[in-house]
């Protein structure tokens, strides 16, 4: 007999037996559905996080003062320092133009926000210079953005993010030229962004941009920035985060075998890290879900044994009229393949369902190609595996004994 007269002697078995047929698929149903939606969920959840990460700007690096590796020494950790300044800044930008794009200053405050008889509490004061709108890839809705000439008067402007537009002109009045109080200081509103979503850090939105000079002086009183922020050119960000390293340490005139008094800290790294953690996940997922395919395969197993018992005087039958052992072991191996293989494309149809739904839902799930085939192939598997001592049973049963059991 060939393949097919095999495999049509499975589905006729299958079929004459649909319910309990259905029964033992359904481990492996619920195994390969719950695989195939486990990976497809960490992959959607990684190119999520990879896409919150990337909305913070484009190859973005952050410099801290202060570093990681003397925090347990005694020494002042990251941000715990006062020694960046905007002329670090500059010199950034102005130095190490073959590999960054641009540098600005930046320090953050956070301070009630006042217009009317509207108030709210501001997630970010961010102060920087005009050219963190490229370095954020962010653009503006209406109105414009704060200019190197207010940076240096330290003026009272300021450009509003979405939730604050929303939060303190709920009616949808138009801010710009209005005057909103930030903290106890007077602020004239020169634009608003559009909006950019979730961050990292929350929500990006809930801000409001002005110059840099203003945050320090005005707001918080010092003389200090918090960090640098650096959009690199394409392709050189760990050129860029060398040739930063070697221009600092210059500046802050440090010596060989001293540390770092800065830490920096690139876009890549945060997406490396998300990927990691959300690869991690996603395998502990699918090993959980896994093990329902093995529950599915012991069925399987258990229902190809008790096919053999019933179908013992069948294969008495075949073997008297010239079927040898091979072909017996073979009908009922190939009878165990196909209903797994059933419940692998049952499953698989069923995380298709499961991830439409949640994706409809704002959840974020892909279907992965890969994960399908991994899903069907390894219910094919726990075929093989689950059927071959059943059908050995099948293919050793005595011929005599066969035909006289009742």
């Amino acid at each position: 007999m060939n393949p097919f007269d095999f495999m049509k002697m499975a589905l006729h078995a299958i079929e004459r037996n649909k319910t309990r047929a259905l029964l033992t698929m359904l481990g492996i149903i619920i195994g390969v559905g719950a695989v195939i939606a486990m990976i497809g969920i960490g992959e959607g959840s990684q190119r999520a996080s990879k896409a919150i990460i990337q909305s913070m700007g484009t190859n973005l690096i952050m410099i801290f003062p202060g570093s990681m590796s003397r925090a347990g020494g005694g020494s002042m950790g990251m941000g715990g320092m006062e020694n960046l300044t905007d002329d670090d800044a500059f010199a950034i930008q102005r130095e190490l133009s073959s590999c960054v794009a641009a540098a600005s200053p930046y320090d953050r405050a956070s301070r009630p926000l006042v217009y009317g008889n509207q108030n709210w509490l501001c997630g970010e004061i961010a102060g920087a210079s005009p050219d963190y709108l490229q370095i954020k890839t962010w653009n503006l809705e209406i109105g414009r953005y704060f200019n190197e000439q207010e940076v240096r008067s330290q003026s009272k402007v300021c450009v509003l993010g979405k939730t604050v537009q929303d939060n303190l002109f709920p009616g949808g009045e138009d801010p710009v030229g209005t005057t909103i109080r930030v903290g106890n200081l007077p602020f004239t509103v020169i634009g608003v962004l559009e909006r950019k979503g979730g961050g990292p850090m929350g929500d990006q939105d809930d801000t409001i941009h002005t110059p840099y000079t203003t945050v320090m002086r005005k707001i918080k009183g010092h003389d200090h920035i918090g960090r640098i922020i650096v959009s690199a050119l394409e392709g050189k960000v760990d050129e860029a985060e060398a040739e930063i390293t070697a221009l600092l340490r210059q500046r802050h005139k440090l010596q060989s075998g001293q540390d770092n008094d800065f830490t920096i800290r690139k876009q890549n790294d945060w997406i490396q890290a998300s990927a990691q953690q959300s690869a991690v996940l996603t395998m502990f997922l699918a090993m959980a879900a896994s093990i329902s395919l093995i529950v599915g395969g012991i069925g399987i197993s258990n229902i190809m044994l008790v096919s053999v018992t019933e179908r013992t005087r069948e294969i008495g039958i075949r073997r008297a009229v010239g079927a040898t052992k091979r072909s017996v072991l073979w009908q009922f191996l190939i009878e165990a393949v196909v209903l797994s293989t059933l419940g692998g494309i049952m499953g698989a149809l069923l995380a298709y369902g499961t991830i439409s739904i949640l994706s409809a839902s704002g959840i974020p799930a892909v279907i992965q190609g890969w994960a399908v085939g991994l899903g069907v192939g390894f219910s094919a598997f726990v075929g093989i595996t689950a059927g071959f001592l059943p059908a050995l049973k099948a293919a050793k049963l005595d011929v005599i004994d066969s035909l006289r059991y009742e």
